[in-house]
């Protein structure tokens, strides 16, 4: 995916840690993510207009916990009443980061879904680019997953697929 479609993602990602959640952390090389990505806890939101897909928070349950928790300034499990809408917090706050850097763009986001269960699994679209973005953290790893296909680029009226792995 081209990086002025990551980019965002990563920024945004990276920038609530810092600020919401007063801690630092990396994002990985973003790769291709050809299988679908399993985990324990996953925040989703979608979005459309000028870009469709999705962005999905993908979370071990121990690390959801430590983030969950530290966002909410209490202790969560996963049985807390408030751990899944402090998840989906966190994932429209990325997405919406996202969403004003995404320059030119006229772009909505859904409200977050806040899927729990063991290794589960979200299924995707294959047609559209899916990208990993590996991420580590002191409150643990997770990977945050962006599908998207820009519908029209400042005024172009035809669906153009995000290219993987483009130069800015």
């Amino acid at each position: 995916m081209d990086v002025r479609y990551t980019n965002p993602f990563i920024e945004s990602v990276t920038h609530l840690f810092r600020t919401m959640l007063q801690t630092e952390m990396t994002v990985g090389k973003p790769a291709l993510s050809v299988d679908d990505v399993r985990a324990d806890v996953s925040a989703v939101i979608g979005f459309s207009g000028d870009a469709t897909g999705c962005v999905v928070l993908c979370f071990p349950i121990a690390t959801a916990a430590r983030v969950a928790s530290t966002f909410a300034g209490i202790e969560m499990t996963k049985d807390h009443e408030d751990f899944g809408d402090a998840l989906g917090e966190l994932a429209n706050i990325v997405a919406g980061q996202a969403k004003a850097r995404l320059d030119g763009f006229n772009i909505s986001i859904s409200l977050p879904s806040v899927i729990i269960g063991r290794e589960h699994t979200v299924l995707q679209s294959k047609q559209r680019p899916r990208i990993a973005l590996p991420c580590e953290s002191p409150l643990g790893g997770f990977t945050v997953e962006v599908a998207m296909v820009i519908e029209r680029e400042r005024g172009a009226s035809r669906a153009m697929p995000a290219a993987v792995g483009a130069a800015s």
